[in-house]
Formats: C-alpha cells, sequence, structure tokens
C-alpha cells in the first residue's frame, strides 16, 4: 500500500496546487502520458521528465476544475489504478468535460513514479477542447 500512499499525496498537492511536491514523487525520466496519442488536447500529450510533467500542469491551467474526486484506487506490484470522477470546463472554450471512472495508471520504481497515463475519453476531450458540444457527457 505504500505506493497507494504516494499517489494519495500526489492527490492532495494537486488540489492544493503545490507542483513542487508532486514533481518530488516523479523519476527524472517519468514517462508522463506514455504511448499512442490520438489528440491534440494539450492536456493528454505524451511528456518526459520532470520538466515534461510539469509542462502538463501549465496545460491544466486552461480547464476549470470543478470536481476531481479519487473514488477507488487499486495497487498490484508496482503499479496503482486510480478511478477519478471528473469534471472542467476548458476555458477558452465554454465546453464541459464530465467522466466518471477515468482511469489514471501510476507505474512505480524505487518509490518514484516512472510513467503514467490518463485512460480518459479523449473524444470528450477533444471535443470540449476544439469548442464542440458534447452530447451524453454526465452532468
Amino acid at each position: 500500500m505504500e505506493n497507494v500512499a504516494v499517489v494519495q499525496q500526489i492527490y492532495e498537492a494537486f488540489g492544493r496546487g503545490d507542483i513542487p511536491a508532486i514533481l518530488d514523487n516523479l523519476a527524472e525520466d517519468v514517462e508522463w502520458e506514455y504511448g499512442v496519442n490520438s489528440t491534440s488536447v494539450p492536456w493528454l500529450q505524451p511528456h518526459r521528465g520532470r520538466q515534461g510533467a510539469s509542462e502538463f500542469f501549465g496545460y491544466l491551467g486552461g480547464l476549470e476544475v470543478h470536481k476531481f474526486v479519487p473514488k477507488i484506487m487499486l495497487e498490484s506490484d508496482d503499479v496503482v489504478v486510480a478511478l477519478i470522477d471528473f469534471e472542467a470546463t476548458v476555458k477558452e472554450t465554454g465546453q464541459r468535460i464530465s467522466e466518471e471512472d477515468e482511469a489514471h495508471i501510476w507505474h512505480f520504481a524505487q518509490g518514484k513514479v516512472v510513467r503514467f497515463r490518463h485512460r480518459a475519453d479523449t473524444h470528450q476531450h477533444q471535443l470540449a477542447y476544439q469548442g464542440q458540444g458534447v452530447s451524453g457527457a454526465i452532468r
């Protein structure tokens, strides 16, 4: 449960806007948003290293977050999966994003996050980023 405690600390730091505390829990060469990317949404782009993760948090400034609720955290070996209820408005377009059970995947090595990825409704994020309405979104 040690890695779950780190993820909880990261989420608490996010709630306080304490980005340096988050970065302290990341490996120097962390892979942020690893894997194939199918969107142009800035906050869902791959980044490398703590500087790249810091850029991610800068992009989040384009969102007005209404809800960020970690509900469940599951741990196995060096992986933590968190399910998050998330709602935000893209400031530039006024379009809302609403996700139930958005998955965050955290990979650890030696107590530090080495890989992170959102498993989100990328289509919904893309439409909101482009200023298009999302039908059927959870409100």
